[in-house]
């Protein structure tokens, strides 16, 4: 063996060493999480439709209920249809504020969202939730934040709960277990790439 590749060995056995005292010292088994995306850039609804496909391969039961996005026809809600009753997806939006433009709409249209995410928050079949585009309901102060962070954090111990959407609210990011921020680096819309099938939706 070459001198390199006795270095190199000898890197990775200590870097091993580290990582298994890593996790080695965490005790915890399992734990229902509150994972925020949130952000400007692109990809915080496509994350966690993976994590849905990640959960049904495990056999899990899914639920999805999407605050701000209307009812358009998207990719993923046709792919995870396709699971049958292991998905139980609600689209409850109206479209984006700008588009409705009546707050006493949005605000009719947020709290049939939020009731149905009570009554899956309560379906114990249910192991992980998508909250999708939550963050825009309260930001724009269409939901109490204080009883939505409340709530949240009184789900069930095995029930994982993602939230997506830009400006997620700091009550929000400070009860959640796991935030990941989206950044925007360079998005091909500012270049006059319109939305696209596949891509977008």
């Amino acid at each position: 063996m070459s001198e390199d590749e006795l270095r190199h060995q000898r890197k990775m056995a200590r870097r091993k060493e580290v990582q298994d005292a890593e996790v080695a010292a965490k005790t915890i088994e399992s734990k229902g999480l509150l994972i925020v995306h949130t952000g400007p850039g692109k990809g915080k609804s496509t994350a966690a439709f993976g994590l849905i496909l990640r959960a049904l391969g495990h056999d899990w039961r899914v639920g999805v209920v999407q605050f701000g996005k209307g009812g358009w026809e998207t990719g993923e809600r046709r792919a995870l249809e396709r699971f049958g009753d292991k998905v139980s997806w609600h689209t409850l939006g109206e479209g984006f504020t700008w588009e409705t433009q009546d707050r006493a709409r949005d605000l009719a249209a947020a709290a049939r969202a939020w009731d149905k995410t009570l009554e899956l928050l309560a379906d114990e079949t249910i192991k992980l939730l998508v909250l999708d585009e939550l963050n825009i309901a309260l930001r724009y102060e269409h939901l109490p934040l204080d009883e939505v962070v409340a709530t949240l954090g009184r789900r069930r111990p095995d029930l994982h709960v993602v939230v997506t959407g830009r400006n997620a609210r700091p009550e929000l990011i400070a009860s959640a277990d796991l935030v990941t921020e989206m950044g925007a680096v360079k998005h091909h819309f500012a270049a006059g790439v319109k939305a696209q099938a596949g891509i977008e939706f």
